[in-house]
């Protein structure tokens, strides 16, 4: 893929003057599942990173994890490693028959920083069950003892577990998977265009009630804590735009499903997420979906001594 592709996505203001300009791609769905806004090569393959741990989430609910609530909404998400998500994540693991020892996520420092603080002042340092995809890696582990699967190998792209995560990601996005990468937590990681993002996420906010695409959807709308953390963006904007669906994930990826039907998937070719929130609610908004009620993410502030001096905006 050509850089030359990609579209400016976000302008950084300062004092009157664009100091930056973010490139990549954007898509938004009309509440019908058409494409309304295209922006750079929304049909190029994608790395989903984070964004993808929706779709991981409902491949470990269909392979029997007993996965409800707050526990399928971490499942989802990429906690901020405060002690209610570690509690959780033990809770998770205790009713499989297991323990943070069969974790196979990397030792992290949790992303709260008063958790994190809080370590240092223990003496303690990263650990498996703070790191963010610990509360995937979980139900990935459940999901591997529902199914008599082995567990050391539950990330083996050929074990049960991914396949069924492989598939689950073909069948909403309607795609096969472009490429089969190793994700930041070690866990597979299937490429899929970034409109295919977008009809993904979209599918299962519009799922039936009572279906499990829908119940990962409603557990991430009612325990968005679970899915972020404490001030985390993800869990404000949830909180912001009731009935929608915010998931991040790293180099600049974030997918948003709205009730209405509406979606957009956004990707900044250079793996900056500052202007990711602010560009997925405008082409949201060109799609026709009423963001009003996130004003508050469609800029982000631009600080000089402390004080705001610009922002970051979309730039379409």
């Amino acid at each position: 893929m050509s850089l030359a592709e990609y579209a400016p996505l976000a302008e950084v203001v300062r004092s009157g003057f664009v100091e930056s300009v973010h490139f990549g791609s954007a898509v938004a769905l009309s509440s019908g599942g058409e494409v309304a806004v295209a922006r750079g090569p929304v049909d190029a393959p994608v790395l989903p990173r984070s964004s993808a741990k929706p779709f991981q989430a409902l491949a470990c609910l269909l392979a029997g994890a007993h996965l409800q609530g707050p526990a399928l909404a971490i499942a989802a998400g990429s906690h901020t490693g405060e002690d209610f998500h570690v509690r959780l994540v033990a809770g998770m693991l205790g009713e499989a028959g297991l323990g943070f020892g069969d974790l196979r996520c990397p030792p992290d420092w949790p992303e709260d920083e008063a958790a994190r603080q809080a370590l240092v002042r223990a003496g303690l340092g990263p650990s498996r069950e703070r790191m963010n995809c610990s509360g995937k890696h979980a139900a990935m582990l459940a999901a591997a003892v529902a199914a008599g699967a082995p567990t050391a190998t539950y990330l083996d792209p050929g074990h049960f577990v991914q396949e069924r995560v492989r598939s689950v990601v073909e069948e909403l996005s309607g795609e096969k998977a472009a490429h089969v990468a190793v994700d930041g937590c070690g866990a597979p990681l299937f490429g899929i265009s970034l409109t295919g993002l977008a009809r993904a996420v979209r599918a299962m906010v519009v799922s039936a009630p009572g279906t499990p695409p829908r119940a990962v959807a409603d557990a991430m709308r009612a325990h968005p804590e679970y899915v972020g953390g404490t001030g985390h963006v993800n869990t404000r904007l949830m909180r912001a735009l009731p009935g929608a669906v915010v998931k991040g994930g790293a180099e600049g990826v974030l997918v948003v499903a709205l009730a209405s039907g509406h979606a957009a998937a956004v990707k900044a070719i250079d793996g900056g997420p500052r202007a990711t929130t602010a560009i997925a609610l405008a082409a949201l908004r060109a799609a026709g979906a009423d963001v009003s009620a996130a004003a508050e993410f469609a800029t982000v502030p631009v600080l000089g001594g402390g004080v705001p001096v610009g922002e970051i905006h979309a730039a379409f």
